[in-house]
């Protein structure tokens, strides 16, 4: 794959910079009460949890951690949806570009990886988990929900992604460091053919 990476950046955040009100008001009653449940389950230590929000978008959940009492941080590469998330959730947001990630080591005790990771190029994925890994507290929690695929790669309009089957995602993230924890496939209760979301969780090992 001869892709420009600064060019897949540029152009996917530009349609999410154009469209952030839309997306919005789009997604903000979407129910992902399951994903952050299987998040906050798998974390093993004493809540409050600090939880990153990776790619967090406007801000709709990381406005539902804060409420749960959470320190939740929000990191998401759209100069507006960073405006917009803590506009609207209270929470601090750091505007970074997945593929200059600057994360401190070992500060969370879950990533929350919603609707995100498959927009990082297969080329990149590695040195992308890597630095989840590294910012993740010994026993801390990966959560990850793409829309699955059968590892086809490219552009999707004007949005970038990669679309993994579980067997090869399961491997980009082992071969980071992660153990699976367990995965399911959404809608909940829908025929597996009606279930375009693949989520998972993962723990880095203490």
């Amino acid at each position: 794959m001869n892709e420009d990476f600064d060019d897949i950046t540029r152009r996917t955040l530009q349609h999410y910079d154009d469209s952030a009100r839309r997306f919005f008001l789009g997604t903000v009653d979407h129910d992902v009460s399951q994903n952050i449940g299987a998040l906050l389950d798998a974390i093993e230590t004493p809540a409050p949890h600090t939880i990153l929000d990776f790619g967090c978008g406007p801000g709709r959940d990381l406005k539902t951690f804060a409420g749960l009492g959470h320190r939740a941080i929000g990191l998401d590469g759209s100069a507006r949806f960073v405006a917009m998330a803590r506009d609207y959730s209270n929470c601090e947001v750091w505007q970074q570009n997945f593929l200059e990630l600057r994360l401190p080591a070992g500060m969370f005790d879950g990533v929350y990886a919603n609707a995100s990771l498959f927009h990082v190029p297969r080329a990149r994925l590695a040195r992308v988990l890597e630095q989840l890994f590294a910012t993740l507290k010994p026993g801390g929690v990966l959560f990850s929900s793409n829309p699955r695929g059968n590892n086809e790669e490219g552009w999707n309009g004007p949005r970038y992604g990669s679309f993994h089957d579980y067997p090869t995602w399961e491997s980009h993230v082992v071969g980071a460091g992660f153990l699976p924890v367990h995965h399911y496939y959404r809608p909940d209760g829908l025929p597996r053919e009606q279930q375009p979301w693949l989520a998972s969780v993962w723990r880095k090992p203490m």
